[in-house]
């Protein structure tokens, strides 16, 4: 019989460096490796390598490989609003573009499961995610980001009537999809306070949640609800971000506030939740949004401003973490 020792002798270094066992009985080999930090498609490879190697080997009839891995132990951030229109899907993307950028292994869902946005935010229209074992297997963007989003699922342009139960299992799909190493995930949230919101309170418990509006008080009555709901479930709130605050003019360059100045930050400090800074609005973040490319991505006034943030969200998951 066949066993550890010469079975690994026929495997190349990098592949011996991962078999944890290995032995031939009754024809059938059997291989177990470890798959701890590999992504989906790479732990396909190293399966499909070792049977390429081993089939039709004198004794062997069958070969079957096991990958084993310790589970990654991963945090999870909602990011919400109580209104629509307010920009929380462009921070979100570029939120994950720059906790990225910092060194974070960082996973996005989109669970506006009747808005989704992210294809677009970050590049991904026209793609759809492959499926091993019924799970599904994150796409990865132009950016790097592994995303998975009902808008990748579903025609492009078509509405997506769901009732509650779909939208929850979708969720649920996408939430223990194979997420790889990623330790972190931001959750897309839709607008409210509605099905999803809860059953993403309920089943996966996010380690923390951050909220976004706009300076405007019809925004921040709506942002309060939110931030209530996450408190009466026991959901830390990292904090609030007040977006498109300020713009400049790109012909005078003189300063206004279309949807005022402060709100956000006073309604933070009114109800004892950090406040984690400004998004202002400008042409270039509308612009790079429709294109798919972050502004998060690259350099200048913008991309500082969501890396500040991004930096303050890091900070408070480390503190959580320790």
């Amino acid at each position: 019989m066949m066993g550890m020792e010469e079975i690994a002798a026929l495997l190349p270094e990098q592949m011996r460096a991962r078999l944890r066992s290995a032995r031939i009985a009754g024809g059938t080999a059997t291989l177990v490796f470890d798959a701890s930090g590999l992504s989906g498609n790479v732990r396909e490879g190293l399966e499909a390598d070792a049977r390429a190697i081993l089939d039709g080997r004198e004794g062997i009839g069958q070969v079957r490989v096991a990958m084993m891995a310790d589970k990654v132990k991963r945090q999870i951030v909602a990011i919400g609003s109580g209104k629509g229109g307010v920009g929380k899907s462009t921070l979100a993307a570029n939120l994950a573009v720059a906790l990225a950028k910092a060194g974070h292994k960082v996973g996005l869902v989109d669970a506006d499961i009747y808005g989704p946005s992210q294809p677009m935010l970050l590049g991904t229209e026209g793609q759809r995610p492959q499926a091993r074992d019924k799970t599904l297997i994150p796409i990865v963007s132009p950016t790097g980001i592994p995303v998975l989003s009902v808008g990748n699922l579903v025609e492009p342009g078509r509405a997506v009537a769901w009732r509650g139960p779909m939208t929850g299992g979708a969720l649920t799909q996408m939430m223990e999809a194979d997420w790889g190493d990623a330790e972190l995930l931001l959750v897309d949230l839709p607008p409210g306070t509605g099905d999803i919101q809860l059953t993403m309170i309920q089943r996966f418990k996010p380690d923390g949640a951050v909220i976004v509006s706009t300076p405007q008080d019809l925004s921040l009555i709506d942002a309060r609800r939110a931030v209530s709901l996450f408190e009466q479930a026991g959901v830390p709130i990292i904090g609030m971000i007040e977006n498109m605050a300020g713009y400049v003019c790109p012909h005078c360059g003189e300063l206004s506030d279309p949807f005022g100045l402060g709100g956000a930050e006073s309604a933070a400090a009114a109800m004892g939740a950090p406040f984690l800074g400004r998004i202002p609005l400008t042409l270039s973040i509308r612009i790079s949004s429709d294109a798919g490319q972050p502004l998060a991505a690259g350099e200048g006034p913008e991309a500082d401003a969501f890396k500040a943030i991004a930096a303050q969200v890091a900070a408070w998951l480390d503190k959580e973490a320790a």
